[in-house]
């Protein structure tokens, strides 16, 4: 007979739950979910060793357990530590957690640039969420932030430095998706940033999933630069069967009428990909770069998205569309046809599908 496993009571917030021994503080507070679950910008639980950078998960452990009540000095990373038998956890309801995550914060916004409106992960970005649930309202840095030059990575992703958080979760994708990881951490110190070696390429077929897994809009999708904001777009659930090993074959398309923008892997509530047979549901560079017409895939129906969300906004389940009367009037001729201009002015060539531009599109290539 299977020996039984051994579970620990655990109080987070007033909450008492039953976890298995072993399990993280984060991960028990996840099992409860919505606000007692600490925000974690560096913890990926589908990539090992992962967590400890960036302290935003940082607890208050008011009794260690039953056998050792004392409370521990400092707070902790709950990412980082277990939980014991007993053991009672202050995340929301601790004044301290909050002091001190509004400090992580600040630091993680010293260097970070104020461009979100320009920049691509604007409505899905982690650290937009955290600065505006955990951080304050102004900031007292007032010294020049270090910048750096836009790096191509592969023929895929760009990587933009100055955005960076050092999370290292994309080594950490490099490091085990892959057996030829050619990027890395260099330097130390405020000096430390992600480049590759030697300008060499990321080529591999997974290196897609680092764009994923980046809590920020550090690493950008080539294909999908500056072509639109993914709350126009509308994320559904698609498959095929992918030959590619270890590539799940589950997507989100993001589309724009019949237009397939970019390719994702598929995100759980808490940002990560989902798992599928008990293994992460990665996705390889064929499926998400190449795929870009819906007759690729067996479309499943609308992303399930959190009602808070910005890209949820005019998406509605069950929505009864009220009848169309300007067709009637013109005698069958639909109303967006009456806005297109292009036949008429010869000036934009209308067959030109900005998902089928390979980078960012230009003036040029839409010229007859």
């Amino acid at each position: 007979m299977a020996d039984e496993i051994k579970t620990f009571k655990v109080t987070i917030d007033n909450i008492t739950i039953d976890v298995p021994a072993g399990t993280t503080v984060l991960n028990a507070a996840r099992q409860i979910g919505g606000d007692v679950a600490p925000p974690a910008m560096c913890y990926y639980s589908k990539l090992q060793g992962s967590g400890g950078k960036c302290r935003t998960c940082l607890v208050e452990v008011a009794a260690g357990s039953t056998a050792d009540p004392r409370p521990m000095p400092k707070l902790v990373a709950s990412c980082r530590t277990t939980v014991m038998d007993g053991m009672i956890v202050k995340n929301i309801t601790s004044e301290k957690v909050k002091d001190a995550r509004a400090g992580v914060v600040e630091f993680l916004l010293l260097n970070h640039p104020l461009d979100c409106p320009i920049c691509d992960q604007a409505g899905e970005c982690h650290l937009q969420d955290l600065g505006y649930e955990h951080g304050k309202e102004g900031t007292r840095y007032e010294f020049p932030r270090r910048t750096f030059e836009k790096e191509d990575i592969g023929p895929y992703i760009q990587l933009h430095m100055t955005r960076c958080i050092l999370c290292y979760r994309c080594t950490y994708v490099a490091d085990q998706l892959t057996d030829k990881r050619v990027h890395g951490i260099l330097d130390r110190g405020e000096h430390a940033e992600i480049s590759t070696y030697i300008s060499k390429a990321v080529d591999n077929e997974f290196s897609g999933n680092m764009i994923d897994v980046c809590p920020v809009g550090a690493l950008t999708d080539k294909t999908f630069r500056f072509k639109n904001r993914v709350w126009f777009t509308k994320p559904v659930d698609a498959h095929r069967s992918c030959n590619t090993p270890s590539c799940c074959g589950n997507t989100t398309l993001w589309l724009r009428g019949e237009e397939v923008f970019r390719v994702t892997a598929r995100k759980d509530e808490w940002g990560e990909v989902k798992s599928y047979d008990g293994k992460p549901g990665w996705i390889c560079n064929t499926c998400r770069f190449d795929k870009k017409k819906t007759s690729d895939w067996t479309i499943e129906g609308v992303t399930k998205l959190n009602r808070h969300s910005v890209i949820s906004q005019g998406k509605y389940e069950g929505l009864v569309m009220p009848k169309e009367t300007i067709q009637e009037v013109m005698g069958g001729r639909e109303p967006k046809l009456l806005m297109n201009i292009h036949d008429e002015s010869e000036v934009n060539n209308p067959k030109i599908h900005l998902s089928e531009i390979n980078g960012p599109a230009h003036s040029e290539n839409f010229e007859n």
